[in-house]
């Protein structure tokens, strides 16, 4: 027999026999177990101090940033010859209010990390938002020489346009560059915040204490990682999935790591890195020396060295033709 449901019967019984079982008895439990995580003193909460910088803003402050090293390609802020100078003087003098205010946040937040009892948080973050802002001429000079890179360095790249809105590598080492600059002011959180950033929407990992030369390019780049203590030289190429990264870590008696250690590798001026690389330790590859593709490896090398992994031997067979056995 084919009995038809009735929908609206159905849910009026069903309004009459189920019960929740969110109450707020059940609500009270839930919050009282998960506040009391938040006792222990330590991990990944912050309480009873003053805000803590606020990604967001610092995201913001690096795409400003990003207007004023590349004006006119965002789209953002369109920027007419006539008005560049007022243009640019109204992002600089944002940038500093806006810089300054997020760096002392990070400095407060060190000092009550150490007990600083004597901390000067507002003048030294001024000072680092200035530092900042008088070295975006070098920035650009910088990254003039790494558009020139990657038009020297890739046969796809048609004007230099191209490469500065579409290459994820350059990016990448604008914000590095960036970063860079705050980390060698000793601003802490910041410099992270804006890596990661670039670590998102690129793929590509560099820490900010890392130092590059100029003449950098990173070709296609996702899954190159580049460790805090990397020091790159002069017109280097890497390409995707490159690692420069650390071979072990040194700890103390105790066991704790020792932070600070020199634990990457330098690569000299005129080196190229092939897809797959990994580069580890603190060692030296001499200049003009290229590494191939998927090398593993721990020693130093001398300058005009090429290093290339065994040809693999492939298994080579003709397969059936479909239906015929």
């Amino acid at each position: 027999m084919n009995r038809s449901i009735n929908p609206e019967s159905c849910g009026k019984h069903a309004a009459k026999t189920f019960k929740s079982k969110w109450t707020p008895e059940l609500a009270r439990k839930l919050t009282a177990r998960v506040c009391a995580t938040y006792e222990d003193g330590c991990g990944i909460n912050h309480l009873d101090g003053s805000n803590m910088p606020q990604r967001e803003a610092v995201i913001e402050i690096l795409q400003a940033l990003q207007e004023v090293l590349f004006p006119g390609y965002s789209g953002r802020h369109p920027v007419e010859r006539t008005g560049v100078e007022f243009m640019t003087g109204s992002h600089i003098n944002g940038i500093f209010r806006e810089l300054s205010d997020q760096i002392e946040r990070a400095l407060a937040y060190r000092c009550r990390q150490s007990n600083c009892r004597q901390c000067h948080c507002r003048r030294q973050a001024e000072d680092a938002a200035v530092a900042l802002l008088e070295k975006l001429p070098a920035v650009r000079e910088l990254l003039k020489s790494d558009v020139q890179a990657a038009m020297d360095g890739d046969p796809a790249a048609k004007t230099p346009d191209e490469v500065v809105i579409a290459y994820p590598g350059l990016r990448a080492v604008a914000v590095q560059r960036i970063a860079h600059v705050l980390y060698r002011q000793d601003v802490p959180l910041i410099p992270r915040v804006m890596s990661e950033y670039a670590h998102t929407v690129t793929g590509i990992d560099i820490h900010p204490g890392a130092a590059i030369g100029p003449r950098f390019f990173i070709d296609h780049g996702t899954g190159v990682v580049i460790g805090e203590t990397a020091v790159i030289g002069e017109n280097v190429k890497l390409y995707q999935g490159v690692t420069l990264g650390a071979l072990s870590f040194p700890k103390d008696a105790a066991g704790h790591l020792i932070k600070g250690a020199k634990r990457h590798p330098n690569l000299e001026d005129n080196v190229t890195v092939y897809a797959g690389a990994t580069i580890l330790g603190n060692i030296t590859i001499g200049h003009d020396s290229i590494i191939g593709g998927n090398v593993w490896l721990t020693e130093s090398v001398p300058p005009f060295t090429k290093i290339t992994i065994a040809q693999p031997d492939l298994s080579i067979q003709a397969r059936k033709k479909p239906g015929k056995r």
